[in-house]
């Protein structure tokens, strides 16, 4: 541990890490929903690595495991169509479906996923997760 004069120990600010499955419990192209550290993640598993982000959408916050993965890049979704760039949690398109959503997103503006470091130690994925 080190410590620097006027401020906390480095180990205060170390993001907890939560073990959330094996690697090859989740085949490239799909997405789990988990809890870890207090928080809903989805993770997905992707051609270049695993990733994760916050479970719900921001538009009117529906469920993210129950939408599709489009293009090995992006997440659908399943309500309104709203689409993210799973790697940077990027707003993609926003909220178009149906026809008359676009009344709400005046007050539900655009906002981008949270995203989450992920780690491969001895096959075990890792989440790194802040407490709040």
């Amino acid at each position: 541990m080190t410590t620097r004069l006027g401020a906390l120990p480095e180990e205060d600010f170390a993001m907890p890490t939560h073990v959330v499955c094996r690697s090859d419990e989740l085949a490239i192209g799909q997405m789990k929903a988990f809890a870890v550290g207090g928080e809903r993640i989805v993770l997905y598993h992707l051609t270049d690595g695993f990733f994760a982000t916050q479970a719900n959408c921001t538009h009117v916050f529906a469920p993210l495991s129950r939408g599709k993965l489009i293009a090995d890049s992006q997440v659908q979704c399943p309500f309104h169509r709203a689409r993210f760039d799973i790697r940077t949690g990027q707003v993609s398109d926003w909220a178009n479906f149906p026809p008359g959503i676009q009344l709400l997103n005046v007050v539900r503006r655009e906002k981008a996923l949270r995203t989450f470091e992920v780690n491969i130690t001895e096959g075990n994925v890792q989440v790194n997760v802040p407490t709040t």
